[in-house]
């Protein structure tokens, strides 16, 4: 999580709870807006999916599922 949603979640809990619930569906309506069927990808995600693109695939049928601790990350 960066560092500024960890700010904003810190000054939702100093909120009464009906303060945070308004907060919510503001920041809900936001994120709508801005991606109402959610497929924009934040600059976070992207990067993941760009290092994925980028990296090498394995089959599953060609992992040994009884055997996981002979892969490495």
């Amino acid at each position: 999580m960066s560092a500024k949603a960890l700010q904003i979640a810190g000054m939702m809990d100093m909120l009464p709870e009906a303060e945070q619930d308004l907060a919510f569906e503001l920041m809900k309506r936001l994120v709508l807006a801005w991606d109402p069927d959610f497929t924009k990808l934040t600059p976070s995600e992207r990067k993941e999916l760009e290092e994925a693109e980028n990296d090498e695939y394995i089959d599953g049928d060609t992992i040994d599922w009884s055997n996981l601790e002979k892969y490495t990350v």
